[in-house]
């Protein structure tokens, strides 16, 4: 008996390349984010409290961040889902709202919100963020106690700017109708 393996032909590896039916182009995706510092981020995870049935329900687990608007100055909040990316959290950091720490927890702070813009419409609601551990939390707290007092500057700023420049246009106005007034007695 003879040894057919010399007989056997090898055969050719083929390369299969199939060329798309439809040519994508690279999409740019804006997040919004795009013009704002990231002040402070850690990991945590959110819930919120639901009045009607009196109980916390997750919200999502990821990087929790103070945003700081490059232009304006303002600060907010912003949580996203760590697979999906979906926005969990999103407000500005006003001084009216109240950190307080949860009960039977030393990492974890409750605070409400007047109008959270992570689901459409907006909506006030009651939120909890539990870190990994007593420092961070502490470290949130002094990261959003700090946007708090920043936002709060930038507002007081915000209406002194706004008094001068009304006091402005009355003194313009006051001066204009002197003006008028003194026209209309050169002409009498």
């Amino acid at each position: 008996m003879s040894d057919n393996h010399d007989n056997v032909a090898v055969e050719e590896e083929t390369e299969v390349h199939f060329e798309p039916v439809i040519k994508l182009e690279a999409v740019e995706v804006k997040t919004h984010e795009e013009d704002e510092d990231a002040i402070f981020k850690m990991r945590a995870k959110l819930f919120r409290f639901f009045k009607e049935t009196n109980e916390w329900k997750e919200r999502g687990t990821g990087d929790v961040r103070l945003l700081q608007h490059k232009e304006t100055k303002r600060i907010r909040l912003l949580m996203r889902r760590d697979k999906t990316l979906k926005v969990c959290a999103n407000h500005n950091v006003s001084a009216d709202m109240a950190l307080t720490p949860n009960v039977g927890s030393d990492r974890s702070w409750v605070w409400n919100v007047a109008a959270d813009y992570s689901e459409d419409p907006a909506e006030p609601m009651t939120l909890a963020i539990r870190l990994a551990n007593a420092e961070n939390a502490e470290l949130f707290k002094t990261a959003f106690e700090d946007a708090q007092k920043s936002n709060a500057d930038l507002k007081a700023k915000a209406a002194s700017t706004e008094d001068k420049e009304e006091k402005k246009e009355e003194k313009e106005k006051k001066d204009e109708e002197e003006k008028k007034e003194e026209k209309k007695e050169e002409s009498a």
